[in-house]
């Protein structure tokens, strides 16, 4: 649509696909296709017809050795996992890409997600981060064919 918005990207930089490893804090490089939104309904109003709303329980696990690997989980789960429904606002509303989904290799990374950043051009943990505001403008304007560009 002709706009640009600045953004954040993994502690560990831009790395090639065949390179990202779990915990790297690295930024795969390529197209990575939005497959689903996620946000907290006790905080934002839902920003497209398609987004499903994020419960306390609602947890994405992040273990190599658990079989619901780089998969949206709920509490309580036994392995390591990140908690969705975060006290700070980085999580009120996730778009998941399509990186190592749906079948999941594990070690090879889990999520990653678009979410807002923590300020301005502050590293993620492997994530694409931006602005609240550009973050709700681009949710409801996404469509089958749109796909994030991560470009090393």
């Amino acid at each position: 649509m002709g706009r640009h918005f600045p953004c954040s990207i993994g502690r560990g930089g831009i790395v090639p696909r065949k390179a990202k490893r779990e915990g790297d804090g690295a930024t795969p490089d390529g197209e990575h296709r939005i497959v689903g939104m996620l946000y907290r309904p006790d905080r934002l109003r839902s920003p497209a017809d398609w987004a499903l709303p994020l419960a306390p329980s609602d947890l994405w696990s992040d273990d190599v050795e658990d079989p619901d690997y780089n998969l949206m989980v709920r509490r309580p789960h036994e392995f390591s996992h990140e908690r969705l429904c975060r006290p700070d606002p980085l999580y009120d509303l996730i778009l998941i890409t399509d990186w190592n989904w749906p079948q999941a290799e594990p070690g090879r990374g889990s999520a990653i997600f678009v979410h807002t950043w923590r300020r301005p051009r502050f590293p993620t943990a492997g994530c694409v981060a931006f602005a609240r505001a550009d973050l709700l403008w681009i949710a409801p304007r996404i469509t089958h064919q749109t796909r994030l560009i991560v470009r090393g």
